[in-house]
This record gives C-alpha cells, sequence and structure tokens, in this order.
C-alpha cells in the first residue's frame, strides 16, 4: 500500500517507523516546519522529519494547508505534492495542522489518525495528560477515520491500556505510541482487503483534553492531595509542577497522596509538615501530600534525599504554588 504520513512529535515518529518496518511504501512525509530548541535556540527538525530523512523519504513541511490561509503558496505546493504521491491512504498522528476538506479527500481510502484515548472521551490536544490527571483507571488508543469535526469520525480499531497508579505523561506516552504504531499497521493491513468497520462514535461520554498551558503548573495547594499527585504526573515530563519558596521555583515531578496523612492542627494547604530523606511532608487542602522527586532552578531532578542536602527546608515553611510563576520557572 503507498501511503501519505503526516506528524511531527515522536509519537508520531514511532508510528512512522512502524510502518516503514512493516513494508508500507511512504511516498510523502508532511511534518511542521524546523522550530528553535534548545539553549541555543537553534531550529531543529522535528522527529518524524529525522526519521524520513534518514530513510529518504519525501518531506514536505508547510506553515498551513489552508489554500485560502496566511501560507497560499506553501498549501499549493503541499495540494501539488499530495496529487503527486497518488497516495491510498494518509496516516495522520499528531501532526498540528488543522486538514482541510480537499486534503480529506485526496487519497482513495480517505485519512486515518491514531489518537490516544477512548474516542469519545479526550477528544483534542492532550489526551495523556488529560486522562492521568482526571484519574481515568484506562486509557487505549483509536486508530479514526478522519472527517472535518475535531476527533468526530467513525472509529476504526480500538484497544485498552491500563493506567498505572505510578503513570506518567512520559511512561504512558511512550505505551500509547507503540500502541498506536501496531494498530495502524493492522488497520492499514485490514483497509487493503476491504476488511474495516468503521463504528460511529457514541453521543454519551464525550470530554475535550484542551491543550496544556504553563501556567496550569503551578501547584494549588488548597486542592485535595490525590489530585495534586495526579497533576504531578501529568505534567511530568512538561510543563512540570511547580511551587515556590521564599521566591525560588521548585519543581516536583513525583509526587504521592499519603494514605490517611495527618495533618497537623492549624497547617497551612502548603504547609512543609516533615522533612525526611524518604519525602517532604506537605499539608493540603484535604490530605498530605509527600514529594519524592524534586528539581531547584537550575539544578538537576533529585531524589528527596538529595535534594535536601541543597536546599534548605525545614517543617513549618510554606510552599506557594502561585508563587512559582512570579519566579519565572
Amino acid at each position: 500500500m503507498n501511503i501519505i504520513f503526516a506528524g511531527t512529535p515522536e509519537f508520531a515518529r514511532v508510528a512512522l517507523e512502524r510502518l516503514h518496518a512493516a513494508g508500507f511504501h511512504v511516498s510523502l512525509v508532511l511534518t511542521q516546519p524546523d522550530r528553535p530548541a534548545g539553549r541555543g535556540m537553534k531550529l531543529q527538525a522535528s522527529p518524524v522529519k529525522q526519521f524520513a530523512l534518514d530513510h529518504q523519504m519525501p518531506v514536505a513541511q508547510p506553515h498551513s494547508l489552508r489554500l485560502d490561509g496566511k501560507y497560499p503558496i506553501e498549501a499549493a505546493a503541499a495540494r501539488d505534492a499530495i496529487a503527486a504521491a497518488q497516495a491510498d491512504a494518509m496516516v495522520v498522528a499528531a501532526y498540528g495542522l488543522i486538514l482541510p476538506q480537499w486534503v480529506l479527500d485526496a487519497p482513495r481510502l480517505g485519512c486515518f489518525n491514531i489518537h490516544a484515548s477512548l474516542l469519545p472521551r479526550w477528544r483534542g490536544a492532550a489526551p495523556i495528560h488529560r486522562a492521568i490527571e482526571a484519574g481515568d483507571a484506562q486509557t487505549g488508543v483509536t486508530i479514526m477515520q478522519m472527517d472535518a469535526g475535531l476527533d468526530t469520525g467513525d472509529m476504526l480499531l480500538v484497544e485498552r491500556l491500563p493506567v498505572a497508579a505510578t503513570d506518567t505523561t512520559g511512561l504512558l506516552h511512550d505505551r500509547l505510541a507503540t500502541l498506536g504504531g501496531r494498530l495502524m499497521v493492522e488497520a492499514l493491513e485490514l483497509a487493503a482487503c476491504g476488511g474495516l468497520k468503521p463504528v460511529p462514535q457514541p453521543s454519551d461520554g464525550v470530554t475535550y483534553a484542551h491543550k496544556i498551558e504553563k501556567a496550569e503548573a503551578a501547584i494549588d495547594w488548597p486542592l485535595p492531595a490525590d489530585a495534586i499527585a495526579r497533576r504531578v504526573r501529568a505534567f511530568n515530563p512538561f510543563p512540570g509542577a511547580a511551587t515556590a519558596l521564599a521566591g525560588e521555583a521548585v519543581k516536583v515531578w513525583m509526587a504521592a497522596a499519603e494514605p490517611a496523612g495527618v495533618a497537623q492542627a492549624g497547617a497551612l494547604p502548603g504547609q512543609v509538615l516533615t522533612v525526611a530523606a524518604d519525602g517532604i511532608r506537605v499539608q493540603t487542602g484535604d490530605g498530605v501530600l509527600v514529594l519524592t522527586e524534586l528539581q531547584r532552578s537550575g539544578g538537576k531532578r533529585l531524589p528527596a534525599a538529595d535534594f535536601l542536602r541543597g536546599f534548605a527546608l525545614a517543617p513549618g515553611q510554606v510552599l506557594d504554588g502561585a508563587g512559582a510563576q512570579k519566579a519565572g520557572r
């Protein structure tokens, strides 16, 4: 089968690698333009582009695919490249651009999307983060026939994965990326022989996974301990949950709600209760949160014991989530 692949980050690169290994002919790769990254802010190719170039796949990087938009010349060039590819199908995985109807109609079999949730739950940009933040017990991958809506197309294949109590977005991302690549290979093999059976998404259970904003990372200590713990895991590795002490930003990478954690009488949300090598116990709006991996500004991620050797923290001090933003985290 001859396919076009559209994707940008590591999640998509895993799928492209799996499709290449399975023997599909990739006649064109669409990916986002190179972006500044790193300390030097040098232009850096996306993981998908890097893989495509390493395997001699043609690459196009339009800023937009809208023929009537801000970049009509780039969109027209992409239209010509897509037409020349004469693809049977387009595979889309975390591409980052809206596909106009002319793109959806271009391949013979249409466009197939790898979405990292059990649709219709968590349509949108950040399904992995939001599933962890909400405390979902399971998630998965949906292979979807794309239409003009936001993740509203018919479901083609679905497979579930459990969400462990210690899963971060980084860990869950890797498992879902591997699953997504495998399912897409299966979907294309079925499509080649007419074996796919589209199923409309149910109208009940629709939720939206809105894009993660950096401002969300500030720890809101009046929240319950288990809610904060979920957000810490959801924002690991990006943007990283953050708090502050005396104006210095501190990132919290791992934390857990203490079962039946008992606060000191009169303790404030964010107040440090005890400091020990195995964790820093902090009062929340409901329960106690134990911080086990932290990072001071400009430092490295460290277990609590190592962090405390270089950061003076004592019982009674109060951590400030809102102050993390002011400290320029």
